[in-house]
């Protein structure tokens, strides 16, 4: 292939929606671990709360998308000063400038708007080198860990959880998963609200802010990867919580295109903890994923939650690698 120069390549906004199909090879060319669908990426678009600033550029050469970034508000953890972006270009058409472009434009729009912190996300995954030096280049620090760990149902015996998921039964508290539950006229302002009770309790190393309704539910329970027959929610009946109902703990698995599957929130609400609640509504989940063929789960968590760790470990789960969370102080720059 000739190679080209920076001058060979431009940047534009991103078309929507004739754009998804390139954008996504663009994506999951730079980032194989986790593929994406052009039909993914528009509804995670359509979902983002229209409050909230969120801006995309392209970088196109030869008439084809060679790049593509965004950047925005994060609204799990929002100060209008704080934006979260990602980036990525395809492995062939790197080294000639388009990532530095991509990156300068994007942070050109958010300085204008007063940006004082960017943050973003790498791991330590051998396809992510270039993207770790590139941004330590730039002056970002890793400030988080995030471990990644995996399993395979076929590799766990899941009937040595029977005892555990009896005990929960006998404590009064119904497993119910999201399908079971989808006539319930109440079931997603109830899990809206034990979702926030239970995310306050993660130590994800940052200060959290809840979304709207409207936001998290599109985010959330309308996400085109979530399993609903494999997610689970624990009831307690006659419990008449004014916020969260009957509700009191729930995991959920969402479903990758590739065909993995990844555990999204997991929790017990304080008063039920330490009954292994938690564990049973993954086994629940697992034992569910097995029996409609198998298959591999992925779940994340941060270093300071020991006891989701020793959770996961004790189930089966192995640590595979490690994301970091990079951050940019505008005001060292």
């Amino acid at each position: 292939m000739t190679p080209f120069t920076p001058r060979n390549f431009t940047l534009r906004e991103f078309r929507k929606p004739q754009d998804y199909a390139a954008v996504a090879d663009v994506l999951n060319a730079s980032n194989p671990s986790w593929p994406l669908t052009p039909e993914l990426l528009q509804s995670w678009d359509e979902a983002r709360d229209p409050a909230l600033f969120y801006t995309e550029v392209l970088a196109e050469q030869g008439g084809r998308v060679v790049g593509a970034g965004g950047i925005g508000h994060d609204d799990a953890a929002f100060e209008e000063w704080r934006y979260g972006g990602q980036m990525g270009v395809h492995p062939d058409f790197r080294g000639q400038g388009i990532g530095t472009a991509l990156h300068d434009e994007l942070l050109r729009q958010v300085k204008e708007r007063g940006a004082r912190e960017i943050r973003t996300m790498s791991s330590d995954e051998a396809n992510d080198a270039p993207g770790r030096a590139f941004l330590e280049k730039r002056g970002y620090i890793a400030a988080w860990e995030r471990y990644e760990s995996r399993l395979n149902t076929a590799d766990v015996d899941l009937a040595r959880f029977d005892a555990l998921l009896a005990s929960v039964a006998a404590d009064g508290v119904e497993f119910r998963s999201l399908t079971e539950l989808a006539n319930e006229p109440e079931r997603n302002r109830w899990l809206y609200e034990l979702d926030w009770e239970l995310f306050q309790d993660v130590p994800m190393g940052m200060t959290l802010t809840k979304r709207p309704l409207e936001a998290w539910v599109k985010q959330e329970l309308e996400d085109p990867t979530l399993a609903p027959d494999l997610s689970f929610v624990a009831v307690r009946p006659g419990l008449n919580d004014p916020l969260t109902g009957p509700y009191i703990g729930y995991s959920t698995l969402g479903r990758n295109p590739s065909g993995f599957y990844y555990i999204g929130m997991t929790g017990v609400k304080r008063g039920d903890r330490g009954k292994g609640m938690a564990k049973a509504l993954k086994v629940a989940a697992m034992r569910g994923l097995n029996a409609a063929g198998g298959g591999e789960i992925r779940t994340f968590n941060d270093p300071p939650n020991v006891a989701m760790i020793g959770m996961n470990t004790a189930l089966g789960f192995k640590r595979t690698s490690t994301r970091y969370r990079y951050e940019l102080k505008l005001e060292d720059v």
